[in-house]
């Protein structure tokens, strides 16, 4: 179980990740909308889902290389006050939009501006406590590099699959019959969700 409960928790961030409209699916539906056509909203999910993927694995990637290089308990300690430096700075500033990106967007813009808001939201340091517990490679909490990378992006795929499911489901839940009117009577401030999911990963880091 204690490996089962890691993959478990990256499935379910990448739910919660899908489910947050500023990773991408409100802006597949808008477009979808603006070009009156279903296979906008399809067609947008593949670089929304890749520009997110390459910013998690970017992400991990520097974290498995500084922790296989640092002491265990220092790295932790530098890697939760990281994430909780984000998370403070989401209280203060808000997660504004980084990039513009029209209507008229093609397909590389849209990976672009996925792979910019993911990163400026810090979605990939979420997964960081599920994915360390996954790179131990001794009793002692040392991480190896050459063991950890695949296992790391192992975690982004998996990750990338579960937000790529939800994205498209309520993607097409919107734009088929929910209609971007609708979300105005039931909309759900996922700026403050995203800052208390980034303060417990910390938290998280911090305990471990």
């Amino acid at each position: 179980m204690t490996t089962v409960w890691p993959w478990l928790s990256i499935v379910g961030l990448g739910a919660f990740h899908g489910i947050n409209p500023a990773m991408g699916w409100l802006f597949a539906v808008a477009l979808g909308l603006h070009r009156q056509s279903r296979r906008t909203v399809w067609l947008s999910l593949a670089p929304i889902a890749v520009g997110h993927a390459i910013s998690a694995a970017l992400t991990l990637v520097v974290v498995v290389t500084f922790g296989a290089v640092l002491e265990p308990h220092h790295f932790r300690l530098v890697a939760a006050l990281l994430i909780l430096s984000v998370a403070a700075y989401g209280v203060l500033y808000g997660h504004r939009p980084r990039v513009r990106v029209g209507m008229r967007a093609g397909m590389a813009g849209l990976g672009l501006w996925s792979f910019l808001m993911a990163t400026s939201h810090g979605a990939g340091l979420m997964l960081v406590p599920a994915v360390l517990s996954l790179c131990v490679a001794d009793r002692a909490g040392d991480l190896a590099t050459a063991s950890s990378l695949p296992i790391a992006l192992a975690a982004v795929a998996v990750h990338g699959a579960a937000m790529l499911a939800v994205v498209a489901v309520v993607a097409i839940a919107v734009f088929e019959w929910l209609g971007l009117a609708a979300l105005r009577s039931a909309w759900i401030n996922f700026d403050r969700l995203w800052t208390v999911a980034l303060s417990a990963t910390g938290i998280v880091l911090l305990v471990q």
